[in-house]
Parts: structure tokens; sequence; C-alpha cells
């Protein structure tokens, strides 16, 4: 039996024009009746472009372009906040998602029959495979350790051993259920969060818990998943529904560490107390002197920072400034996509994630078939 459920899909971007758009083509393609579906897109103030190309090739999405880039979270509110003002009848479901993945062809229809065979159920999430390394899995959900603040992520950097080698377009289109391809692995399971790169939610239970805390970026979709349980709801992942996403290795600059660190004491606050926080504090002046003692000076004051920011009430955005330097990374993506460059070769001293040029190599590998399997694990050989 068909689905007849009403969704209205929430998508944030800034400054991801090609991302998005290859988002939304994949959406095209989802076995779900496309008239059961608005689309709405929120701009964050991109300048790439991003919203001139929307409007030039969607006629049959939404978008909502914000004044100025106020992160995940902001972008996420705009939606969910322009969702609840609609008639109660309007959605049944929201359905989040982050403008930098893909997603398999049944990764909606799988969500909606874990909600609808699942009455107990309010949220639902897809398993998050990694873009630049298609047969890997980042997370199928995750747990958060209350105690330590941190974040345990399921089945991570589990691979499909026969999905190497096969193209991203065609892991798309393919049958694809990971309960039949790992051992110990439930179709549906139990789980404390699941990251909003692909959240399915009941609407009225969006309704009920509100917007999400104004975090700018991270922690914000956990923290959202954690009131909803505490209020009685199951979170699940489901086996069957896969996206793909582009791991944090190739898109996490230093300065996220920041928010990492500021955010996970607000939501330790609000769901552990006073001795996981503090358990917290003292991981994060452990990390604060490693930093301090390899001579990253920069690293170590935004850890600092963070505590310092917590304990004021500070939430939100905050204006952050590293001494790197990085007006040459577009240059380093002209040169990459050369035809005349045939091979790459990165040694392992080269730290791409801090250099920012991971996301580029990635870019690359997205639009050079040229450069194979081989060589794109080849160019993430690294050590941090």
């Amino acid at each position: 039996m068909k689905s007849t459920a009403k969704i209205l899909i929430i998508i944030v971007t800034w400054n991801k024009k090609e991302y998005v758009i290859d988002l939304l083509n994949s959406l095209s393609v989802i076995n779900f009746p496309r008239e059961q579906l608005d689309i709405l897109v929120i701009d964050n103030a991109s300048n790439d472009g991003t919203f001139e190309a929307l409007e030039a090739q969607f006629d049959d999405i939404e978008i909502i372009r914000n004044a100025e880039n106020i992160g995940g979270t902001g972008g996420f509110n705009t939606g969910l906040a322009w969702a609840f003002d609609q008639p109660d009848s309007r959605y049944d479901y929201l359905w989040l998602l982050d403008n930098d993945v893909v997603v398999h062809k049944n990764a909606l229809s799988e969500l909606v029959t874990v909600l609808e065979e699942n009455s107990e159920t309010a949220i639902a999430g897809s398993t998050m495979m990694q873009l630049d390394y298609p047969w890997r899995i980042n997370e199928m959900g995750a747990f958060v350790d209350q105690q330590n603040g941190t974040l345990v992520f399921n089945r991570h950097y589990e691979e499909i051993s026969n999905w190497q080698g096969t193209p991203i377009d065609d892991l798309l289109v393919e049958d694809a259920d990971l309960s039949q391809q790992l051992m110990h692995c439930q179709p549906v399971m139990d789980v404390d969060y699941v990251a909003a790169a692909s959240l399915l939610i009941r609407a009225p239970v969006a309704r009920q818990a509100g917007l999400w805390m104004d975090f700018f970026i991270h922690f914000d979709d956990v923290e959202w998943c954690l009131r909803i349980g505490k209020a009685g709801h199951r979170v699940v992942v489901s086996a069957k529904s896969l996206i793909w996403h582009l791991s944090a290795a190739a898109k996490v600059p230093n300065w996220i560490l920041y928010y990492d660190n500021r955010n996970i004491l607000y939501l330790l606050a609000k769901h552990s107390g006073d001795i996981a926080v503090n358990n917290a504090i003292r991981n994060i002046l452990k990390k604060t002197l490693y930093y301090k003692l390899i001579g990253k000076a920069d690293l170590a004051e935004l850890h600092l920072q963070a505590i310092s920011d917590f304990e004021q009430g500070l939430t939100g955005k905050k204006t952050i400034q590293l001494p790197y330097k990085f007006e040459r990374v577009a240059e380093i993506g002209r040169i990459l996509n050369a035809p005349s460059i045939k091979k790459i070769i990165v040694p392992w001293t080269i730290n791409m994630q801090a250099s920012n040029i991971q996301n580029i190599f990635v870019g690359v590998m997205k639009k050079r078939p040229e450069l194979d399997r081989k060589t794109a694990i080849d160019l993430g050989k690294w050590k941090n």
C-alpha cells in the first residue's frame, strides 16, 4: 500500500551551488510521488550564484533567501518556522536534508514506511554513507555519551566491500538494504539521534518540540533529538534508507572546533547536569593544553573562548579569525582540474583538513571521472 502522506522537504544551503543542485536532481528520481512533496530551500545569503541558479533551473521549489548567513541552525529554524505557519493538516512529515548530500531512490519511502508502521516513533533517519568514499558508512545514527560529552557513531567506518569501484550514480538506483550486508544489523535501530543530513519527523511532533537551540552550527540536531526522546518518542535509524554525505574529514575547517566545544556544553547543561558539564570542560582544557604544546596557540584559544562564551551564556554566530590565509585555494582547484594533470601525489605531512584543501580534492574527484577510485583512495591517505 502506497503512502498518501504529504511531506515538506527542508534544505538549507550556503555557497554550495553545485552540491545543492546535485541534491535536487537526485530528489527528482526518488520513489515517492512528486505531487505529495513540497521542497523548501533556505539560502543563507549565498554569494556564489546559488539563488540565481536555483531560480533558473527549478520552477517547482520554494526558496527563502535569508539576508545573512545564520548557519544551519538559523536556516533550519527558518524552514521550521515556515512549516509551523502552515495549516496543521498541510503536512504529515517534515524531511530535513543537508545541502551536500545525494539520496538513494528509496531514501524517503523507507523512512515513511518506518514512521507509518511504528506509531510510537517520531523521528526516522537515514544511514549516512560517505560521498567521497561511497562504500563506507559514516554513521548509522549515533549515541551521546552524556557523562563525557562525546558522540558515538553507530557502525562508523564500516565498509560494504562489494560496493568498492561502483559509481555513486549506480549506487543511488540499486536496491540497498544494509541489514542484509552487515552482520548483526537490524533494519530499524533505536538511537539517541540522527543527523539532519536526512531526518524525517512527524509534523505534529516537530511543532510540539519547537525550534532548535541557537547553536549556529553543530549539535543543534543532536539536542533536538534528545529533547524529543525525553518527551517519550522513539528516534530510530533505517538500514534501508541511504544517503551519501561529504565526510567530516573533507569539510571541517579549524574554526568549527569553537562551535563543537561550546555547543556540547549547552547540550550537556540541558540534558545531563553539572557533573557532565564539568567533565566536558576538563576534556576541553586538556585539548587546549595539547594545542598549546604543539604550537597551535590559535586553536587553543578557540577552546578557551568556547568555555568562556558558554559560561557567559553566549550563543549563535561568533566572529572567528584565524591567522591562516587560504586565498590561493581556488587557484589550487583550477590547477587540479586541468586535463594535463593525470596523477596527484599528496605527502602525509600536509594536513589537508587544516589547510582547507581536502574539500578541493573531493570536488576534483567528482568532476574528473578519470581519477579512478584507486586514485581517490590514495588521495585520502593522510595522517592527522
